[in-house]
């Protein structure tokens, strides 16, 4: 069925490419970042909305056949599509006030971490006592809840910040979630449908992610790693996105406390770009780096597939 998500998420997102054009639902561009990236202008964006909804079409009909795993698997699987709904809002207010010109343009951090919180820990009270412990022991049933919370909205946050340069979210989330595919067919379903969305979004992009995607694949790596391998290897694996959000923080810090910053540019994929590193050589260097952490992830787990 792999197969049939990674077509499905093809023809959906080339559907939605369509569709994006005919109704002008395109990106707008920073004035003050990379100047490569002001011709991509109008670029259709919030395509994570037609790879998620292949996700679903497939996962749904495989699990109440009985043929996508238990419990585990459709937790994973509601709480992609709640995160992924909460940055489909973000992408819809976006869209809807570039269209208008006027209106909200986007859900303020004050509005969406709350979302994102309530969603983690409905994941984490459920998961607590599923998840997998291969590296450290449980901390306790409380401890447990509280961390597992903190990760899932952590990572929802910190693979949305790695999103930005064509290819880039999409190929960094198909290598942190290999070790898993032989035992989460959400994770596989995932990596099949990223790669249609990928056939468009490779350099040069022709449609763009957005939050819904973004928040849909954090939520599945997160998940995954809690309930399949370790939540300790989840920031090994996903060493790209721990180090974008961590640069925004870095940024943000030291511009409020000392007047300066650190980056050219956050988060730090953009800072490359500033220095003059082509888009492209960013995107596969990222890559390199994520493979080689998500290499020794599975030596960890006894290179298990």
């Amino acid at each position: 069925m792999t197969v049939v998500a990674a077509l499905l998420s093809w023809f959906l997102v080339g559907l939605f490419i369509r569709l994006s054009k005919a109704r002008g639902w395109g990106q707008p561009i920073r004035a003050d970042g990379p100047q490569t990236h002001l011709k991509k202008e109008g670029t259709p964006t919030a395509g994570g909305v037609a790879f998620v909804l292949a996700l679903a079409l497939v996962f749904f009909p495989l699990y109440l056949t009985g043929n996508a795993g238990g419990p585990r698997e459709l937790l994973l699987m509601l709480t992609a599509l709640a995160m992924g709904v909460i940055g489909g809002i973000d992408d819809w207010l976006k869209i809807v006030s570039r269209m208008r010109g006027r209106g909200k343009k986007e859900l303020l951090a004050r509005e969406k971490f709350p979302l994102q919180f309530l969603v983690g820990l409905g994941f984490a009270l459920f998961a607590a006592p599923l998840a997998a412990h291969e590296v450290l022991p449980s901390l306790g049933r409380v401890p447990d809840v509280i961390l597992l919370t903190l990760v899932m909205v952590g990572a929802v946050n910190a693979f949305n910040f790695t999103d930005g340069l064509d290819g880039l979210l999409a190929g960094v989330a198909i290598i942190v979630l290999l070790p898993l595919l032989a035992l989460s067919p959400v994770s596989a379903l995932m990596v099949a449908v990223l790669l249609g969305f990928l056939w468009f979004n490779a350099h040069p992009a022709r449609v763009f992610m957005g939050d819904m995607g973004s928040h849909a694949i954090g939520a599945v790596a997160a998940g995954a790693y809690v309930l399949y391998a370790d939540v300790w290897l989840l920031p090994l694996a996903a060493i790209i996105p721990v180090v974008a959000v961590l640069s925004v923080v870095l940024q943000v810090a030291s511009f409020r406390l000392r007047g300066k910053r650190i980056f050219k540019m956050s988060p730090i994929q953009h800072h490359f770009e500033m220095v003059g590193w082509p888009e492209t050589h960013v995107t596969t260097r990222f890559w390199v780096v994520t493979a080689v952490a998500t290499a020794l992830v599975w030596w960890i787990l006894g290179g298990r597939p």
